[in-house]
């Protein structure tokens, strides 16, 4: 039998852990986000939770509901978020298309092993209609970048650089009256006042926790119209038993609930997004929309 001294052991445990800090799991500053970035045509920005979100508003399209012309931030704002998870990354995202569009892109996504999780509307009675496909991918976050963008290939989702913002357009909105009925802190973008809410609860799918930023956020958007009204959509991010007390909520004041569906196929808890639409004052869809957050465990801000 041979022995092993004290100072053996110690050199071996030293061989082992820098052996296992050179092979460890990849850390978000580890990932190359300009290859992805390159990948994706598209420069994107990190977000809370390890995150790396890339927006694709489609731009090109000229969408009105209601005599409303729908700003790309208050409801054709697609995009796609990585999170790294040990040496590969996560993605998710929400891809929007025109009706034409569906079928093509899906195909080239299956082929690429990517995973369609859910195909379905937001809004109700747009003109032209669109269409929401979630899409989720787990592997070298360049190959799966690489991937959904051959795909959107098949659509018209505008790429490469965006031209240069022009100057944030005042927003006819009392927001610090909305911020103050809401409860939460919101932001303008494109001439968009947004909110997103995150849950109490943590929401994992296939095991690993999804961030607010990947999607588990409720989003509120207001848009502004005339006289003081606004344009709101978004969606609610609920548990099973919190769907029909807001969908109560929603309707008893005079907010038209669009779509209740799920967006991913493994989550725990189970989540379901109940999407929403109306143009009045904006001061009153405010207090609806509180009268359905009071109905649902959001994180206190």
């Amino acid at each position: 039998m041979k022995w092993v001294t004290r100072e053996q052991h110690i050199a071996y445990a030293i061989v082992i852990a820098g052996s296992l800090l050179a092979t460890g799991p990849t850390l978000a500053a580890d990932v190359d986000w300009s290859k992805v970035d390159q990948a994706l045509a598209k420069s994107g920005t990190a977000q809370p939770g390890e995150v790396h979100k890339y927006g694709l508003p489609r731009t090109d399209l000229h969408v009105t509901l209601d005599g409303v012309v729908i700003k790309p931030t208050l409801a054709l704002g697609g995009w796609l978020a990585f999170k790294p998870t040990g040496t590969d990354a996560m993605v998710m995202g929400d891809l929007v298309l025109a009706e034409d569009e569906i079928n093509p892109v899906m195909a080239k996504l299956l082929a690429s092993g990517i995973t369609i999780t859910a195909v379905h509307n937001h809004l109700l009675r747009a003109q032209p209609a669109t269409f929401y496909m979630h899409v989720a991918g787990q592997g070298d976050p360049v190959k799966l970048a690489t991937a959904i963008h051959d795909a959107l290939g098949a659509s018209k989702t505008p790429f490469g650089t965006a031209p240069a913002a022009a100057a944030s357009p005042v927003l006819a909105l009392d927001t610090a009256k909305l911020e103050q009925t809401l409860g939460q802190k919101g932001a303008a973008n494109g001439g968009v006042y947004q909110f997103a809410i995150p849950r109490a609860d943590t929401i994992s799918d296939d095991g690993m926790p999804v961030p607010p930023a990947m999607g588990t956020a409720i989003a509120i958007n207001f848009q502004p119209t005339d006289g003081g009204k606004a344009a709101i959509t978004g969606d609610f991010v609920l548990l099973a038993a919190e769907v029909n007390p807001v969908l109560q909520a929603l309707r008893q004041n005079g907010i038209e609930v669009t779509a209740v569906h799920n967006h991913m196929l493994d989550d725990q808890p189970r989540t379901f997004f109940v999407h929403f639409w109306a143009n009045d004052d904006a001061q009153k869809l405010a207090q609806g929309l509180r009268a359905a957050l009071d109905k649902v465990h959001v994180a206190k801000s």
